[in-house]
């Protein structure tokens, strides 16, 4: 169920990646400018994301996913009367506002209502959901758009899928284990507590680089890709979001890695792979760059699910409100990726895309290296005070 759900709530969140190019055209912008479809999204998911964390710990998981559920089909509606990239920005925010309420108490009522190593692995079902789900929006909207030619159809199909999340949320079992949260005065403590927290923080700096990669790459690809010398058309990019489905088996093994060897070893593992992906990206040769962007991603998946289990284990309470953190840096670097990435782009090419997601990518292994390995409470560092 949480694998469906997260499978669900992602197909919103890159749906139009694919379409960039023909959002270009048909909205009369420029191709670097229409990445903003995407920007808009993950700057809402990030701002809103702490505050979704404090509604969750309040009203409860199940009912918090069934609303939010139910919120996200206005906003795709909306998406299909817009003419302007204005407008259409406008609903992608608001799209954005309402996704991480999904995330954080999907991750939050993992955490509270499975023990030991049942959390893990049920965090992993959902990381492979929202994997299936980052592929299957920006697959489905490029088949769906390529048929009617028409990029509005695109949202109207999420707006059907959205209601589906809501009967599913409603079939989700109650939850056993949470207890509401409504002090305010405790949220701040909570909050002050988090942010002492040097192994959450450390986790909060590696999620902003993680998203902020893959959005680099995976947005910017798509006009690599769509010009001259491969000219493939919103099918065949999204065709090549296809690499994402190795995620849903490279998560579930970098769940029994991290058991074994512990998040510092994985996330490690994870980072080389992505390096050696974005090289491989370079060469002049459609194969080798499908071959490297598959490479790229799952080392992010690898890291993702390194990232949210160190997230985890750095606290006690308030998970949510940690989750919600960690979604503000992850999404806060996916918007940053689509204007620091844009410009790259757009002075050097793909290149420079690839070149800035390298840097970044060594940024966060420095950074992990430094906060996880002798933290208390991460699984790779010292077991946390009783």
């Amino acid at each position: 169920m949480l694998a469906a759900l997260g499978t669900l709530v992602f197909l919103n969140v890159y749906a139009p990646q694919s379409l960039l190019p023909l959002l270009a055209r048909d909205l009369n912008v420029s191709e670097v400018g229409a990445g903003s479809v995407v920007g808009a999204t993950t700057l809402a998911i990030a701002l809103v994301s702490p505050l979704s964390g404090a509604v969750s710990d309040a009203l409860g998981r199940r009912r918090v996913i069934l609303i939010a559920f139910l919120l996200l089909t206005l906003p795709a509606l909306l998406a299909t009367q817009a003419h302007t990239l204005a407008a259409l920005d406008a609903a992608r925010f608001l799209q954005g506002l309402v996704i991480p309420l999904v995330m954080v108490s999907c991750t939050a009522y993992a955490a509270e209502e499975y023990a030991g190593p049942g959390v893990a692995r049920a965090i992993t079902a959902y990381v492979t959901g929202t994997v299936l789900g980052g592929f299957a929006g920006r697959f489905l909207s490029g088949v769906t758009v390529d048929a009617v030619h028409d990029w509005r159809a695109a949202f109207w199909l999420l707006a059907a899928t959205n209601l589906l999340g809501a009967l599913l949320a409603l079939a989700l079992p109650a939850s056993r284990h949470f207890r509401p949260v409504r002090d305010l005065r405790a949220v701040r403590a909570d909050l002050t507590l988090h942010l002492h927290n040097r192994a959450l923080l450390g986790t909060l700096a590696v999620g902003f680089v993680l998203l902020f990669t893959l959005v680099s790459a995976f947005t910017f690809v798509v006009l690599h890709l769509a010009a001259p010398p491969y000219r493939l058309s919103s099918a065949g990019t999204g065709g090549v979001f296809a690499v994402y489905l190795l995620g849903v088996v490279i998560t579930p093994l970098a769940s029994r890695l991290m058991a074994v060897r512990g998040s510092v070893r994985t996330f490690t593992v994870g980072v080389a792979f992505s390096l050696a992906g974005l090289g491989l990206t370079l060469l002049p040769s459609l194969p080798w760059i499908v071959v490297g962007l598959a490479l790229a991603s799952s080392g992010v998946f690898v890291g993702q699910a390194a990232a949210l289990s160190a997230v985890q284990a750095s606290v006690t309470r308030a998970r949510s409100l940690a989750t919600g953190l960690y979604n503000l840096a992850y999404y806060g670097g996916g918007a940053a990726a689509t204007v620091i990435g844009g410009l790259a782009y757009a002075r050097a090419g793909w290149a420079g895309a690839v070149a800035c997601s390298a840097v970044a990518l060594l940024l966060s292994l420095a950074v992990g290296l430094v906060t996880w390995r002798h933290a208390p409470g991460t699984p790779d560092g010292d077991p946390p005070a009783r």
